[in-house]
């Protein structure tokens, strides 16, 4: 009677099987060092590429700014040193709104006091909210202005005993634009802090920020193109004329702002009467632009529900 082969088989089907799987687990380990070689090579190179682009904003930055330090902006709205009314309600406006991780400086923007009055009543200003910067030229709209503004930026704010630069962004607004500077903030903070330029884009059906300049309404660039203004030739050489066109077309001329934003349609003019560049009101909005009348405001203020936060109190009842 032959002996039963069943303990040498199994011992052969055990030994196979372990030499299976220590085979199993070198390809594996082999295939792990490729896939992550692969893996870094993927993202070194999607590290490099071009962000995308939605319908509302465009940039050709392929670089994101990735600093975790809080935005510092500074809000230069030019107005009139006459404008007392309208300069105590846009403080209300932009006084009661707190972006998170940012600093947004407001100023009133203005030239040389001509009246007796001015020089009171805008001291009284200073005094009180010091929110005001006079400029050194003639009050005008279409003459230079925007550029004695930007160009005595780097003078006034470059200082050894703050941070450099003094901002990183720098935005000429109109004092009929009502901006919302948490959601400003929050379109800034994924964008380069150098070379850039931001805003509607003019004409209005466009959605190109290389081919003409943004809208007046509110535009906004980073501190090294306010220094560039400020020491180069060009926009000397070119101040007169539509102010926003103009200052565009000092970019064009010096070949600045490769990083540019169109941050249409959470910019826009207010709906009535209905144009090309009008807009609704809508969640996702930035700027809404010439709000010419009380009625205008409280319309958008009200869509906003800007009193939200009001806390409740004995002192007052409203209803």
């Amino acid at each position: 009677m032959k002996p039963s082969s069943k303990p040498s088989e199994g011992k052969r089907f055990i030994l196979s099987s372990l030499t299976f799987i220590f085979f199993l687990c070198a390809l594996a380990s082999i295939n792990e060092i490729r896939f992550e070689s692969l893996f870094k090579l993927g993202r070194c190179a999607l590290s490099n590429a071009p962000l995308p682009l939605n319908s509302s904003s465009e940039m050709s930055t392929l670089v994101p700014n990735s600093s975790s330090d809080n935005i510092r902006i500074l809000i230069g709205i030019l107005t009139l040193p006459d404008q007392y009314h309208r300069r105590h309600f846009l403080r209300l406006i932009y006084g009661t709104q707190t972006p998170v991780g940012a600093q947004v400086d407001v100023k009133f923007v203005f030239c040389n006091l001509t009246k007796e009055d001015q020089k009171v009543l805008v001291a009284l200003e200073i005094m009180r909210y010091d929110d005001i910067i006079i400029l050194n030229c003639k009050e005008n709209m279409n003459k230079g202005k925007t550029y004695t503004f930007f160009s005595s930026l780097p003078e006034i704010f470059n200082s050894s005993d703050r941070p450099y630069p003094p901002y990183h962004y720098v935005m000429k607004g109109d004092d009929d634009t009502y901006l919302r500077l948490d959601k400003l903030v929050e379109s800034l903070r994924p964008l380069p802090r150098e070379d850039l330029y931001y805003g509607y884009v003019i004409p209005c059906p466009s959605m190109d920020p290389f081919v003409h300049y943004m809208s007046g309404m509110g535009y906004l660039v980073s501190w090294d193109i306010a220094e560039w203004i400020r020491d180069s030739e060009i926009p000397k050489n070119h101040l007169e004329g539509p102010e926003d066109k103009v200052f565009g077309e000092w970019l064009r001329d010096g070949h600045r702002a490769k990083n540019r934003f169109n941050a249409k349609w959470s910019m826009y003019n207010y709906p009535e009467p209905p144009t090309r560049c009008t807009h609704d009101l809508w969640p996702d909005t930035i700027a809404v632009h010439l709000l010419k009348n009380q009625e205008k405001w409280i319309h958008t203020l009200k869509y906003f529900n800007v009193t939200t936060n009001l806390k409740p109190s004995k002192l007052y009842h409203i209803p």
